[in-house]
């Protein structure tokens, strides 16, 4: 039967942890300024269009 081992990602080969808080960090802002750019639009639409 295959052994089923933990892996420990703090140790594992490879593992670029400060790229993935980057990654996340962008990923963050993104969401942000897009919800902010889509409640703007919304609200354009409700003044502009009523």
């Amino acid at each position: 039967m295959a052994e089923h081992n933990e892996v420990a990602y703090t140790t594992a080969d490879g593992n670029d942890y400060p790229a993935h808080e980057q990654t996340y960090e962008g990923f963050i802002m993104l969401v942000k300024y897009g919800t902010a750019s889509v409640i703007f639009i919304v609200v354009m639409m409700a003044i502009f269009l009523t």
